[in-house]
């Protein structure tokens, strides 16, 4: 491992991917509703050395041949973001939601929303609890705890009533995408949703175009797995070779009090709620970045899942790690740094130019 040399990342390839995150966090994509994220993907991969194929469930496969025949790796990641759906058109022409993807109701109140509506149109709106005016709603009213049945979607159209909401085209089943919010400040912080994890997609395209840049080929065969379904469990069940060896999750890192994980680095995961991840997998990952000087840390989820356990429930027998970017405040408005993308990206070259004894 000391003799692998890694190729630095330039600061092209970092700004290439950190625009390419901008542009895919700004791209709707609620679990359901990803083929224009899979496009912005697509295009970006179009310019590097891999074969790409979209499979009949919506995912993107890109394959890139390696020094060595056989006995692929594979990296996975998601596009599929947090989102509602509409649930029910209310006598007042507001829409009720149900959730996709695990929210916290509190954490969507007064964002602004998009609806795309059955008959193509899309609709500007807002979440709000139904008692969102102080001066009209006593104070049980107005911190009363949030719930599907006292939220609701107000939409920024010419409607007060079940009818004249159906007229524009909403139907029930219709998707309904939170506003991003991306900011990038001169610090180096991105602030946004959905950071899960299009962090970890741009992390593992700033590693592809960092080795494509630097000339250099992974060591073996790299199957990159972009999936759509995942935070609703099952995103990574399908669409990887048979003849895989070993799969590396990449997902957000989870950066909140009594945890390791920082903003600024990349964390490898060792457990989360469904057990442990592959142990010498995780020590060689973790070998790699202190080797190597990348920042990291090694930490415990809780509260969390991954494409990888999906992949394993599916039948998958092979090695599975999980890596990914320090991101705060998961699942709610979301915060990185261009310092955790990096070595996120840098983990993933060297794991590639890597073999694991």
């Amino acid at each position: 491992m000391s003799s692998l040399v890694l190729p630095l990342l330039s600061p092209a390839v970092t700004d290439g991917m950190a625009d390419f995150l901008v542009d895919l966090l700004n791209t709707p994509s609620p679990t359901g509703f990803t083929d224009q994220a899979m496009d912005v993907v697509a295009r970006a991969f179009a310019d590097l050395p891999l074969t790409l194929r979209r499979t009949p469930k919506g995912l993107l496969i890109a394959t890139w041949p390696g020094e060595e025949e056989g006995a692929p790796r594979g990296l996975t990641a998601h596009v599929d973001t947090l989102g509602a759906m509409v649930s029910g058109i209310k006598a007042n022409g507001r829409l009720q939601l149900t959730q996709l993807g695990g929210w916290i109701w509190s954490s969507v109140e007064g964002e602004g929303v998009t609806v795309f509506a059955s008959n193509g149109a899309t609709y500007r709106g807002a979440i709000l609890p139904t008692s969102a005016s102080i001066h009209a709603h006593t104070r049980e009213e107005g911190t009363e705890v949030r719930s599907e049945k006292n939220m609701e979607v107000r939409i920024d159209a010419p409607t007060a009533s079940a009818e004249e909401t159906r007229a524009l085209g909403i139907r029930v089943g219709d998707i309904i995408a939170f506003d991003p919010r991306v900011e990038r400040s001169e610090f180096g912080f991105i602030r946004s949703r959905h950071l899960d994890d299009k962090a970890s997609v741009a992390a593992i395209y700033g590693a592809l175009l960092g080795l494509a840049h630097a000339g250099v080929t992974p060591r073996r065969t790299t199957v990159i797995h972009i999936s759509n379904y995942e935070e609703v469990g099952h995103g990574a069940a399908a669409g990887l070779p048979g003849d895989l060896v070993e799969l590396v999750a990449v997902d957000m890192a989870v950066v909140a009090p009594d945890r390791t994980s920082n903003e600024r680095m990349v964390t490898v995961c060792a457990k989360d709620s469904a057990g442990p991840y592959h142990y010498g997998l995780r020590r060689h990952l973790e070998r790699l970045a202190a080797a190597h000087a990348i920042p990291f840390c090694t930490d415990i989820y809780p509260y969390y899942g991954s494409d990888g356990e999906a992949y394993w429930r599916a039948g998958g027998d092979v090695a599975v790690g999980l890596i990914g970017p320090g991101v705060d405040a998961s699942h709610h408005y979301e915060r990185t740094h261009v310092d955790a993308l990096t070595a996120t990206a840098r983990l993933i070259m060297t794991y590639l130019l890597s073999e694991r004894q």
